[in-house]
């Protein structure tokens, strides 16, 4: 049964692919590919949630804290909340197809 709660925590670590021209032409050279995850996730849970997700080998992650932008909206100024993202590299022939092509 705890099996089963680890792996509902574990999905809930990513948030989402980060499509963006940078993160295309990374996941086409070296295999890395970018997802925008929770902030209070780390490397080891953000590895076990691709193997688990996407049934791949993951060999590295690197872990970028992005800065939540400073916002006006007349007089008032806000701010975007901060975020985190994974580039995370995968293993020799390993693939993730997010466009879901055959």
């Amino acid at each position: 049964m705890t099996v089963n709660l680890a792996n509902e925590k574990l999905m809930s670590v990513l948030v989402g692919p980060h499509l963006s021209e940078k993160s295309s032409r990374v996941a086409e050279r070296v295999r890395q590919f970018v997802f925008k995850v929770r902030r209070d996730a780390d490397k080891n849970q953000i590895k076990r949630a691709v193997e688990l997700m996407f049934d791949v080998k993951v060999t590295a992650v690197q872990v970028v804290h992005v800065a939540g932008k400073v916002r006006r909206l007349g007089r008032s100024v806000g701010r975007r909340q901060d975020w985190k993202k994974a580039y995370v590299t995968l293993a020799e022939g390993q693939d993730i197809d997010f466009h879901g092509n055959p």
